[in-house]
């Protein structure tokens, strides 16, 4: 009987985790079936949770709106879990324990690094957001030892305690934080992420035309049939810069969570260029 695997989350129906993870057992000749599985949010995660594992579930991927729950249900934490303060990938042990893991930075940075074949290392990084999605990444981009990452969000306050709280992992990267208001008075940026909701919701930031370098990176964590309204911003202001969606990022993702789980690394940069068609 192949191992049972899924992801949880509410709403789910949308989740290409399913056809990622498919792909991945079919290119490495993994004997395993994946499910997209509804937790509605309304109900305790943690029998929900209890119920698939005692079902005999071997692992599972965590979405919008559980990463906290997770986090709080799991009996171990890996460190970089501990730092997202989040948890987007379940084990569930021998004993039937869970144990926590996070890796959307680590793809995130894989998509950058190797997808795209931009190194952070040197570069000056500007981060859009303050929360959840922007907290899981910070620890794997600073490990890349940027020049310098600066994290802009509506409410300052935020963005600076999230500087704060990775102070001690900045090394000799300047790591600062402020306002979208403030954007104005910074340099230009070799690099910068959207990390905000804005392009979940269909709305465009108000950034100064200068943020991005022209043979920068312009990168959204969201993705979609077309460009976000961020990735057309930086189309607008810097036409030869290049721009990536977060497709790369949820395929590197769930590479990661694929390995951990079977012990065998897939091919993510084949496997983006499979889902990539079918959206």
């Amino acid at each position: 009987m192949p191992d049972c695997y899924a992801v949880v989350g509410d709403p789910i129906a949308h989740s290409k985790s399913p056809l990622i993870h498919r792909l991945f057992a079919e290119q490495t000749g993994q004997d395993m079936v994946y499910e997209a599985i509804r937790i509605d949010r309304a109900r305790p995660f943690a029998p929900a949770m209890g119920a698939l594992v005692r079902q005999g579930y071997r692992g599972f991927n965590v979405t919008v709106p559980h990463k906290l729950a997770a986090h709080d249900l799991a009996n171990t934490l890996t460190p970089r879990a501990q730092r997202a303060g989040a948890v987007n990938t379940l084990v569930v042990e021998a004993d039937g324990s869970l144990t926590g893991d996070n890796t959307d930075g680590i793809g995130l940075v894989q998509d950058i690094t190797e997808l795209v074949g931009l190194p952070l290392t040197g570069r000056r990084l500007l981060i859009l957001g303050a929360g959840g999605a922007v907290q899981g990444v910070l620890e794997p981009l600073l490990a890349e030892r940027p020049a310098a990452l600066h994290i802009a969000n509506r409410t300052a306050d935020k963005a600076q305690r999230l500087a704060e709280a990775f102070a001690d992992l900045a090394g000799e990267t300047a790591l600062s934080a402020g306002g979208l208001d403030k954007l104005k008075q910074l340099d230009t940026f070799d690099v910068i992420i959207n990390g905000t909701a804005a392009s979940l919701q269909g709305e465009a930031l108000d950034l100064p035309i200068h943020l991005l370098a022209p043979d920068g990176l312009a990168y959204d964590m969201m993705y979609g049939k077309a460009p976000t309204p961020f990735l057309r911003w930086a189309e607008r202001v810097q036409p030869a810069a290049e721009r990536r969606d977060g497709l790369g990022m949820l395929v590197c993702q769930a590479a990661a969570a694929f390995e951990i789980w079977r012990g065998v690394r897939p091919n993510a940069e084949t496997t983006l260029a499979q889902v990539r068609q079918k959206l």
